[in-house]
């Protein structure tokens, strides 16, 4: 079933966070890994500004969804990117303050979906990520991007090594592709039965 969604906030800092009261599903990953390709691709709507300089979203973007189904209401919360990014120091300090501050007081967070470039595995600050969001009891579930760079007869070979390798994910990572749509619905069940399930 279509999901019906809206954009409910850009928030620059806590103060424009909207109101808890739904489960949210919070979105993360390095910059320029893809994410906010993927999160249009998850929503079916070009809500989430796409730009070629890594760093672009700078704010936490708040998108409604209304599923339809089991799940309900819930919202995809779209966080900053993190590592390399054209930004002041000052700048990215700020952003992860504000990263900080909702993962570690929003109560309405019920998982974190950690995006991760296929063709790079995860790197040091992505296992950062993973054991900071492990230490406050976050769970996390890794989302492969850009599948496309990578022949279709090797993706089962990469994906079984980088679970091989270690890394925390609340199931298989799922392989996705925001440009040929790849994996997106799959990544759409897996948040719609997580959603059901925690809110039961």
């Amino acid at each position: 079933m279509p999901w019906k969604v809206q954009v409910e906030a850009t928030s620059f800092n806590v103060s424009q966070f909207p109101p808890e009261g739904v489960p949210e599903i919070a979105v993360a990953g390095r910059s320029n890994v893809g994410k906010s390709t993927l999160v249009n691709s998850l929503l079916g709507a070009k809500l989430a500004h796409v730009g070629a300089t890594p760093g672009k979203t700078r704010s936490v973007n708040f998108y409604s969804v209304d599923s339809g189904g089991s799940a309900g209401l819930f919202r995809l919360v779209d966080l900053p990117g993190y590592g390399y990014a054209e930004r002041s120091k000052s700048e990215r300090k700020a952003w992860s303050q504000l990263t900080s501050s909702y993962v570690e007081k929003r109560k309405s967070l019920i998982m974190v979906c950690h995006l991760v470039d296929f063709r790079h595995g995860l790197l040091a600050n992505d296992r950062a990520l993973q054991d900071w969001l492990s230490e406050r009891g976050k769970p996390v579930m890794v989302l492969f991007t850009k599948a496309d760079k990578i022949s279709k007869g090797k993706r089962r070979e990469i994906l079984q090594q980088y679970v091989r390798d270690g890394l925390k994910s609340l199931d298989v990572p799922i392989v996705t592709s925001g440009e040929e749509r790849f994996g997106i619905a799959e990544v759409r069940i897996f948040l719609e039965t997580h959603v059901a399930q925690t809110c039961i």
